[in-house]
């Protein structure tokens, strides 16, 4: 016996700009400057992880302060009760770097988009036909993007969110491969939560925009 599967979408910001920023800090005290300049330079999505102490303390604020302009969702999700404080504080979408369908049922139970990550087709195909919002491929820059076309094979519905090492070439060649969206950290943040240029972050950001721009 078959049935539709229950799935709740990504958040349309985030579909639209094609972009989630992954913002891995030493504190959550120093999202504000860093999202400053993301948000200013054109980034509508950004994924708060939560190996960043104090991401769940600053997530209302940081919701009051952005929440009208860009998605903020809650990464690095590896427990059933982090996921649960993750709905409660707001978070725009869940993302676990693991293939948990109770994740994928919890979350859509919830109401709230969740993208999980693997590796395998079998399992990305568990969390897609869970009711995933969409997969991600983790990492990415294990395989890259010819690695979605051929899962495209078996799978054409599947929606993808490529993550780990994704830089702006990558970006372009994996939106071209069929992702949804590509989810970027390090060559787009670079030392920007250690003190680095912020006018270099600006730019880096505004190319990553630019690249993803449907």
């Amino acid at each position: 016996m078959t049935g539709e599967v229950r799935r709740v979408a990504l958040p349309q910001r985030t579909v639209d700009s094609r972009l989630v920023v992954v913002a891995r800090a030493h504190r959550a005290e120093d999202y504000d400057t860093v999202l400053d300049v993301l948000i200013d330079a054109g980034i509508r999505s950004v994924e708060l992880t939560l190996t960043t102490p104090g991401t769940f303390d600053r997530l209302p604020h940081l919701r009051a302060q952005y929440g009208d302009v860009a998605d903020l969702g809650v990464g690095t999700v590896t427990s059933a009760t982090d996921l649960a404080r993750a709905v409660d504080a707001g978070a725009s979408y869940l993302v676990t770097p693991i293939t948990s369908t109770a994740f994928v049922e919890q979350a859509t139970d919830a109401g709230v988009a969740i993208v999980p990550g693997g590796l395998t087709p079998t399992e990305l195909f568990a969390s897609w036909s869970a009711g995933a919002a969409a997969v991600k491929i983790f990492p990415a820059g294990q395989v890259g993007p010819g690695y979605l076309k051929d899962l495209r094979g078996p799978f054409p519905d599947l929606v993808a969110v490529p993550s780990g090492g994704v830089d702006l070439a990558g970006a372009s060649a994996w939106l071209a491969a069929g992702a949804v969206a590509v989810s970027v950290g390090g060559p787009l943040l670079g030392d920007a939560f250690s003190g680095g240029d912020l006018v270099a972050l600006r730019d880096r950001a505004q190319a990553f925009v630019e690249v993803c721009a449907p």
